[in-house]
C-alpha cells in the first residue's frame, strides 16, 4: 500500500509574492465562546499554520473542530482570544486592507430580485466605484467562471451549479490576492462539485490566489489543496498539516484515492469527542 509519505511531500515553489512571506499566518491562536449554562467554550487551543502565497490550503476536521471559526478570524470577523493572525503580514485587528480579501460563504446568498450580473457587482457597491466600472468588472468576473452569457439571468433561473459560478464570480470581482471559502461546494450534487472543483483550480492557476478553504470532504480537499491541515476535535489543534504534491488533475487518480483512502482512516481514528483542558 502506498504510504502517506510517499504521497504526501514539499509542493514545488507554488508562487509569485513568497518573498512577502505567508498570505495568512495563524499563530499561536485560542478561542473560547459563552456556553449556555454560563461557562466558556474552548473552540481552538495553540493553532499554528500558514498559508503560502498562492498556495490552496484546506482545513479539514470534524464537526465543531473550529474549522468556521479559523476562517472567520481570518477574515476579521471574529478575533483570538490567544495568539494572533496576520493577513498579508498585518494584524486583524489593525490595518489589513480587507478589498485584498475575498469570501465565499456556504450558502450562495444571492438577492433573488436582483440579475446575475447585479448580484455580481453587489460586492463594489459599498465604495465610491462609478457604476460603468462595477458593471465592467462584473461582467468580466462572469466571464472568468464561463457565465459570460448569463448575466441577464435572475437565481430562479439558474442551475445550483451556476447559482455557485455567481457567488463565486461575486467574491472575485474585487480582484483578491487572497479568497477564503467555507465549504462553498457543500450543497451541491457530486457531479456539480466535481465541475466546481474543475473551475477553481482553473481560476486559481490563471490568478494565483491565496486560497484558504475549509471542508469536512477529505477528498475535496485531496483534489484541490496544496496543503491540508488536518484539525482535531474541540478543542480544536492541528493534528497534522500534509503538504499535497500530486500533480493536477488528481479526482479518479490512483494517488488522490490513496491519499483520500489513508486520510480518512486518520480522521476515523480520532476521538469525536472534545478532549479535557
Amino acid at each position: 500500500m502506498t504510504s502517506l509519505t510517499d504521497l504526501a511531500s514539499p509542493p514545488a515553489a507554488p508562487a509569485p509574492r513568497s518573498d512577502r512571506g505567508p498570505a495568512i499566518s495563524f499563530e499561536a491562536v485560542s478561542k473560547h465562546f459563552p456556553a449556555a449554562d454560563g461557562s466558556l467554550l474552548e473552540a481552538l487551543r495553540g493553532v499554528t499554520f500558514d498559508v503560502p502565497c498562492g498556495n490552496i490550503v484546506a482545513i479539514l476536521g470534524p464537526s465543531g473542530s473550529g474549522k468556521s471559526t479559523l476562517l472567520n478570524m481570518a477574515a476579521g470577523l471574529i478575533f483570538p482570544d490567544g495568539g494572533r493572525i496576520l493577513v498579508m503580514g498585518k494584524r486583524t485587528d489593525a490595518a489589513v486592507d480587507w478589498g485584498r480579501v475575498g469570501y465565499m460563504f456556504q450558502d450562495d446568498r444571492l438577492l433573488p430580485w436582483r440579475l446575475a450580473i447585479d448580484n455580481v457587482a453587489l460586492a463594489l457597491e459599498a465604495g465610491s466605484m462609478p457604476a460603468a466600472e462595477r458593471s465592467r468588472r462584473a461582467r468580466a468576473a462572469l466571464d472568468l467562471v464561463e457565465l459570460g452569457g448569463f448575466g441577464r439571468s435572475y437565481p430562479h433561473q439558474l442551475s445550483g451549479g451556476m447559482r455557485s459560478r455567481v457567488a463565486l464570480a461575486r467574491s472575485l470581482v474585487g480582484e483578491p490576492e487572497i479568497l477564503l471559502m467555507d465549504e462553498p461546494f457543500s450543497r451541491l450534487d457530486a457531479q456539480t462539485r466535481a465541475s466546481m472543483h474543475r473551475e477553481l483550480i482553473r481560476i486559481h492557476a490563471a490568478r494565483r490566489l491565496s486560497i484558504l478553504f475549509v471542508t469536512h470532504d477529505v477528498e475535496e480537499a485531496v483534489v484541490l489543496a496544496d496543503r491540508i491541515v488536518m484539525m482535531s476535535a474541540r478543542p480544536g489543534r492541528v493534528r497534522r498539516s500534509i503538504d499535497v504534491s500530486l500533480p493536477q488533475p488528481r479526482l479518479g487518480t490512483e494517488g488522490a484515492a490513496a491519499l483520500t483512502a489513508e486520510l480518512r482512516a486518520s480522521l476515523e481514528a480520532e476521538p469525536a469527542q472534545e478532549v479535557p483542558p
